[in-house]
């Protein structure tokens, strides 16, 4: 069963429970997946639904921060809930480790020695790594690298 497939019958499921705010969270990402193949005319494969569910990760965790910071909990937590159900249908992630070495092994095969070379690093991990680490580290990591 592909990842689409996946997120509709979880999305029956949520109506048949009537957990409301599960199915408001997996209608979002269906809306989201939807407008994604009507802008490029196509089915999306499941590497593009995982890249669906980073960029919507990534603006829930972006919108928790603005939600602390306005001191607004009940808007986090809105948000709180939507970014666990997202991360449900996120490949495993990779340990810290695996991260590292994906990392250096990168670096030997760009040939990169300095921070200038980091997106010819960033372009090959981001290959290997979509949708099983955050790719903010993975950039920490590459410019702590090649800065030492």
């Amino acid at each position: 069963m592909n990842l689409r497939t996946q997120i509709t019958e979880e999305m029956k499921s949520a109506m048949r429970a009537r957990d409301t705010q599960r199915l408001s969270a997996i209608r979002l990402l269906l809306a989201a997946i939807k407008q994604k193949e009507v802008d490029e005319r196509k089915d999306l494969t499941d590497q593009d639904v995982i890249a669906v569910v980073e960029k919507m990760i990534k603006q829930r965790r972006e919108s928790i921060v603005q939600y602390e910071n306005a001191a607004r909990a009940d808007l986090a937590g809105v948000e709180q809930f939507e970014l666990d159900v997202l991360q449900a249908y996120m490949p495993q992630a990779l340990s810290e480790s695996e991260v590292e070495a994906a990392v250096a092994a990168a670096v030997t095969e760009s040939g990169a020695q300095s921070v200038r070379d980091m997106g010819k690093v960033m372009s090959v991990l981001k290959a290997k790594l979509a949708g099983k680490a955050d790719m903010s580290v993975v950039s920490a990591l590459v410019k702590a690298r090649l800065s030492g």
